[in-house]
């Protein structure tokens, strides 16, 4: 189970990364190991000493009790004292954001891996579609597939 924030990926360049913990409830936990996310939309925002994840949506587990649930609730993210010092004081030094970019399951328990970002502009993300492409035309003409 692997699920992938693929649109951070070309929206931001992601400058470091960090491995989280998420705070869930039981269902929480079945239906994300089931794959039943979905981080699009979703960010990351620091409040005093506590960093939260807002907006990611959490599918119902099928086989838990539906009431009361929220599925796109703000869940707090389990990082290190020092970890979580360190970012807040990039954050306030540089134009830079906290975005989720993968959740995934490690010895029985869910993490997130979380990107301290810079975000993209429209002709940096339109240079890196026309060098992606360029290079995969090159490496098809060196093995020999175009005409």
């Amino acid at each position: 189970m692997k699920i992938i924030n693929r649109r951070a990926y070309h929206d931001y360049q992601i400058l470091e990364t960090f491995e989280a913990g998420i705070h869930l409830l039981g269902a929480e936990v079945k239906s994300v190991k089931g794959g039943k996310m979905s981080l699009e939309g979703s960010f990351v925002r620091v409040v005093g000493s506590e960093i939260y994840l807002v907006n990611a949506e959490i599918y119902p587990y099928p086989y838990a009790r539906p009431e009361g649930y929220e599925s796109r609730r703000t869940r707090k993210l389990l990082l290190h004292k020092k970890e979580i010092i360190s970012l807040k004081t990039k954050l306030a030094g540089a134009k830079l954001t906290l975005v989720p970019l993968e959740c995934y399951n490690t010895h029985g328990l869910v993490k997130l891996k979380i990107g301290l970002a810079r975000g993209r502009r429209e002709y940096e993300k339109r240079e890196k579609i026309k060098k992606r492409d360029t290079e995969r035309d090159i490496s098809r003409m060196m093995r020999g597939k175009i005409r």
